[in-house]
């Protein structure tokens, strides 16, 4: 279920001069954030709490993923070179696999591991606020990528469709509307990392059996999903 060349080619392909650029600017925001709140207020716990699960988890973790997710596939698609790789005697879910697992990785290095770093600046980990939202990170990681690396197989406009989700849906609605919440992402999340954390520390919408379920069902029916239109996609080739 992993090849490596196709693991290489797809690593290769997010990690280009430009996508690059964005990987590297938001984590690297999110510390510089962080270094300059614990300089001039201190550690503090609520602080720490609207950054990481303001701008680190509700804004900066979707945003990678729909670099990491969309470009793990998207592109190849819309320039057509999608069609040497389908040429290649590799199996369609053996491809949608392995472009999944380097996208999981790609979002977890860019934005798990920046928001553990930034939750021991901001506080050092007080009530275990920062291993709790890196962990919450991880898990929004993996169903982000699986469902912004369903959105490249299915439309040529898999980034806007991807923004409009992160942005709007996941930073706004997700935050902002009641009803909403039970089907972000980001609160699935935050049920992870509610039980992960100290008591109180950190709240989410969800209750952590259905938001594991969520997760695992979105991350699993999106990968399908993902596989099947691949698949179409080589018969149209075919015919």
């Amino acid at each position: 279920m992993f090849n490596p060349t196709v693991a290489r080619l797809t690593y290769r392909a997010l990690l280009g001069r430009r996508r690059a650029v964005i990987l590297f600017a938001l984590p690297a925001l999110l510390v510089v954030i962080a270094v300059a709140v614990r300089s001039l207020a201190g550690a503090d716990d609520t602080t720490a709490n609207g950054i990481l699960g303001g701008f680190a988890l509700g804004t900066m973790v979707p945003l990678i993923g729909v670099i990491a997710g969309t470009g793990a596939i998207g592109p190849e698609i819309d320039d057509g070179s999608v069609v040497y790789l389908l040429a290649k005697p590799v199996p369609r879910p053996t491809i949608i696999f392995t472009k999944l697992l380097v996208a999981i990785g790609v979002t977890v290095v860019f934005s798990a591991v920046p928001v553990l770093v930034a939750g021991f600046v901001l506080n050092g980990n007080s009530q275990q606020i920062a291993v709790a939202y890196a962990l919450a990170a991880t898990v929004a990681s993996i169903a982000y990528s699986a469902l912004f690396l369903f959105f490249g197989t299915v439309t040529r406009h898999a980034v806007v469709f991807g923004l409009v989700y992160a942005l709007v849906w996941e930073a706004l609605f997700g935050n902002l509307v009641p009803g909403a919440k039970t089907l972000s992402v980001q609160q699935w999340a935050l049920a992870v990392g509610q039980k992960t954390g100290a008591e109180g520390a950190i709240t989410s919408e969800v209750q952590l059996p259905f938001a594991i379920s969520l997760l695992a069902a979105v991350t699993v029916a999106a990968t399908w999903y993902a596989g099947r239109r691949l698949k179409s996609l080589t018969l149209a080739g075919e015919e």
